[in-house]
């Protein structure tokens, strides 16, 4: 594939994902980017001369079909994910918590099965794992959102004691308030998603990707195990300085 250490990230067509590629492309690495829009995907993949494969992480044919497409992997950066919903646990839609712990949990579960042998294989693998904020606390009409990066935070934490003694690093990328598409997915209207971050100046995928690529750059017996990262006027997932 290349002569560079291949780097997988899930969920490239867009935001966090779409610049991961980008930064770690050009931090020396071949990208393989993996998402289910492929269009989007070829053209960042022409970028950077990376590779664009298609991707569900919901679907375990398409990760059994996109690992075997993928001969070596160094690095695999678990971003795909997602929220949906914004109800108080008494209204909260099933059908969204099983969504958002399909992509969130079970796509990382796939992804990590899938690659371990070739992260191992590659006597310096590393995985990143982007979770958030929603990992380390509670909030208002979150539970299906947070229970999910919880799950999700927890498989790669274990994973971190499972692995030791392994040519293989783990890093948990924990971001707060960040404008991509994230806001207007969970909540499929534009006006409310731009209200998300009025008011302030929340994080940009580019500042999250920045993060990754340090981290993933870093000498082998360094593990930077996790980077809570959010805008300098959020404190925390319920507390944010807003200007009128």
């Amino acid at each position: 594939m290349s002569d560079r250490p291949t780097a997988v990230v899930t969920g490239a067509s867009s935001g966090i994902g779409a610049a991961t590629a980008r930064a770690l492309a050009a931090a020396g690495f071949h990208v393989v980017l993996g998402a289910r829009r492929v269009d989007r995907l070829e053209a960042i993949a022409k970028e950077i001369d990376g590779t664009a494969l298609p991707l569900d992480v919901t679907d375990r044919s398409s990760v059994a079909a996109f690992v075997a497409a993928v001969p070596e992997c160094a690095l695999l950066v678990n971003n795909a994910g997602g929220a949906k919903g914004l109800e108080p646990v008494e209204q909260a839609d099933e059908a969204d918590w099983v969504w958002m712990y399909e992509v969130n949990v079970l796509g990382t579960l796939r992804l990590v099965q899938g690659l371990l042998p070739k992260l191992r294989a590659s006597g310096d693998g590393h995985i990143v794992t982007v979770t958030s904020i929603a990992a380390l606390e509670p909030y208002d009409k979150g539970a299906g959102y947070t229970g999910a990066k919880h799950a999700q935070a927890m498989l790669h934490r274990t994973l971190r004691g499972e692995l030791l003694g392994e040519p293989i690093r783990l890093t948990e990328i924990l971001p707060g308030m960040v404008e991509t598409e994230f806001s207007l997915v969970r909540l499929g209207d534009r006006e409310k998603a731009d209200n998300v971050y009025k008011g302030l100046t929340p994080l940009t995928a580019e500042d999250v990707a920045d993060v990754i690529a340090f981290a993933a750059t870093r000498p082998s017996h360094v593990n930077l195990d996790q980077i809570v990262l959010k805008p300098r006027a959020q404190a925390d997932a319920m507390r944010a300085y807003r200007q009128s």
